[in-house]
């Protein structure tokens, strides 16, 4: 189990690092979205369904819906 736990630490990372690191606002942004998705994983995991629920819906779909929507509206790609 904290072989599977310090994986998913590390894909978190990885996601985070890829954020930062992305050019395209869409891909940092799934980027984000894909750290949130392991963070409610992880919560999960530790016996928090309550906050994993709520770190999958609001973490990752209303916050994801909310940047993809001020991307569309301004310049998709970081000059």
């Amino acid at each position: 189990m904290i072989i599977f736990i310090s994986f998913l630490i590390f894909l978190m990372l990885v996601g985070a690092v890829a954020a930062s690191i992305f050019r395209d606002l869409i891909s940092a942004v799934i980027a984000a979205t894909f750290v949130s998705l392991i963070a409610s994983i992880l919560f999960y995991l530790l016996h928090a369904p309550d906050v994993a629920m709520a770190e999958a819906a609001v973490g990752a779909a209303l916050t994801a819906a909310i940047f993809i929507i001020a991307i569309r509206r301004t310049k998709r790609y970081e000059e």
